[in-house]
């Protein structure tokens, strides 16, 4: 769906509501299990920072940390609390994945099997396509099977996975895919004996020494018990609320389940423990592995990430966005047997950005730190930076004061790519693969490229090159600008979806602008609430601007 950002988009304050906690004077929260006073202060600061949602960590018996920060539903002043659902949305692909693992372990397949010898009426590169590369986004299969909430029926879904393309030989490159994982969802509805629903909701959705299932689907039954966060998409309520009629196979398998945070950081922490599937099942889960080569690597619906990251070994999945306005984290920590689950209904402060910002704390055993905008400065230190500095390739910064801070617009590829490093839990690798969306999806190659092209020809006219021109993250999505040359050349950015598709996109957005906060030593930081600064800094020296960061440093000149 192609999804027209208003650039007067509507912001809504959020407060965290609930108990007062123990040295605050401002924010509220709610709180389950007992959780120590110096993470309940530091997360009622990301609350105050524009965090809503909730938090659930598992200690050695139980649960060591449950607690809901914001709203679940703003318009009504609902708290957030460990009972409320999220759509969990890729996160989901972790439960298929244990699925089918747990198929294997019975019997019923095995991980080189053809999905064409599994799915009746199955053709196309997918029927090629064997369960081990499906589970590890290793099958070559490119574009979408259905759009989210649009009825698809089985015979259709099946009907539509048979035309997918193919991008690379099965088995020989990596490429993200949800229609990969519908596909398991059918073989899993195939061979499970009661249907795909039942078999999940029965043998998966479980935990041990209880009688009933956790979570259900975000759309239809069984349904989660409790009540659904309202998400927030781009300021408004989000479209989707959880009572799509269906049918579902547009999402089965790759994004349809929801949950509380406390029920997803406690599936993590069975899972991993043997007691969802069986434990040579997990043995299997963690040895079916696609290496990366820069620390991650690909198992069965995880990421398993060397101790780069977090200091320690983790395994962990993450997926939201779209339209319920949900995202949802959850991460296993091996070493420790500990599992951490962090759900969020608003982009302000996603999930996966407030992981971001807390997890290698959390895996060290450290109090978490809190969100930092900065240092005092002069406002005549402010305004002696303000203009615009050129780079000897044309691209060109524009400085411009604000209260307590420079805004920083960057124009020209050169100026984006030295200002921007990737956060909200995406990575390089990330980036580029959306770039490489992005340009396929221009380039009109496939249909929603050539519908694309449609409504920007009706738009701007006959169109010539389109020129990729950064990307930068806004709103927990990525957003990458190109330059459109027709009767005019117009600036634009696109965010593309899981299946290839537009999901956001706005025309004249003018360049991205990043923020720079004092560092109190004379020079300025990316602004990052956790005061992290992203590893970029910027100096400022008569009619020279220097911008040092991970890639190395560039000047730029105000004179010229």
């Amino acid at each position: 769906m192609r999804r027209i950002i208003s650039i007067a988009a509507a912001a809504l304050m959020l407060t965290a509501c609930g108990t007062e906690p123990a040295g605050s004077d401002e924010t509220a929260y709610t709180e389950a299990a007992a959780c120590d006073d110096e993470l309940v202060g530091a997360l009622s600061r990301w609350a105050e920072a524009g965090f809503s949602g909730s938090i659930a960590i598992t200690g050695e018996e139980g649960f060591a940390c449950e607690a809901g920060f914001g709203f679940a539903d703003a318009e009504n002043e609902v708290p957030n609390t460990e009972e409320t659902v999220f759509a969990i949305g890729s996160v989901s692909k972790s439960f298929t994945a244990a699925a089918v693992l747990d198929l294997v372990d019975a019997g019923a397949l095995a991980l080189d099997d053809r999905a064409g010898d599994l799915v009746p009426g199955l053709g196309g590169p997918a029927a090629e396509a064997t369960v081990e590369q499906l589970l590890l986004h290793t099958s070559g299969l490119s574009g979408s099977h259905g759009d989210d909430h649009v009825p698809l029926d089985r015979d259709a879904a099946i009907a539509a996975l048979s035309e997918l393309e193919s991008s690379f030989g099965p088995g020989t490159g990596f490429g993200y895919s949800n229609s990969g994982y519908t596909l398991l969802a059918l073989i899993i509805d195939e061979l499970s004996g009661s249907g795909y629903r039942e078999y999940m909701a029965a043998e998966i959705m479980r935990l041990p020494g209880s009688d009933g299932r956790i979570g259900g689907f975000w759309d239809g039954e069984p349904a989660p018990r409790g009540d659904k966060a309202v998400g927030l998409v781009d300021g408004a309520p989000a479209a989707s609320l959880g009572d799509f009629a269906g049918p579902y196979w547009a999402m089965e398998g790759n994004g349809d389940l929801a949950m509380t945070a406390s029920e997803l950081a406690a599936w993590t922490a069975a899972l991993f423990e043997g007691e969802v599937i069986a434990p040579e099942a997990v043995e299997l889960l963690t040895g079916t592995v696609f290496d990366q080569g820069d620390g991650t690597s690909e198992i069965p619906g995880w990421v398993a990430l060397d101790e780069t990251a977090y200091g320690v070994p983790v395994y962990t999945v993450a997926g939201g966005g779209g339209d319920t306005g949900h995202n949802a984290v959850a991460v296993w920590l091996p070493e420790t047997r500990r599992s951490l689950a962090i759900t969020s209904n608003t982009s302000e402060i996603t999930a996966s950005e407030l992981l971001d910002a807390i997890g290698p704390a959390l895996a060290a055993g450290e109090p978490p730190p809190v969100p930092d905008t900065g240092v005092e400065v002069d406002p005549a230190e402010l305004a002696a930076a303000e203009g615009a500095y050129a780079l000897d390739s044309g691209s060109v910064f524009t400085v411009t004061a604000a209260e307590d801070r420079l805004e920083v617009a960057a124009d020209g590829a050169d100026a984006i790519d030295a200002l921007f490093v990737p956060t909200g839990g995406f990575t390089a690798e990330d980036v580029e693969r959306h770039e490489a969306a992005v340009a396929a999806l221009l380039a009109g190659g496939t249909e929603a490229g050539r519908e694309e092209r449609e409504v920007l020809e009706s738009e701007l006219g006959p169109l010539g090159e389109i020129t990729t021109v950064g990307t930068v993250v806004e709103e927990g999505e990525l957003r990458t600008y190109v330059t459109i040359e027709a009767d005019e050349t117009t600036l634009a950015w696109y965010a593309v979806d899981e299946h290839g598709g537009v999901a956001a996109v706005l025309l004249d957005p003018g360049p991205p602008v990043f923020t720079l906060v004092p560092t109190g030593e004379g020079d300025y930081r990316q602004e990052r609430l956790d005061g992290a600064g992203l590893g970029v800094r910027v100096s400022f020296d008569g009619e020279l601007m220097t911008v040092a960061g991970p890639e190395g440093a560039v000047e730029a000149d105000r004179s010229s």
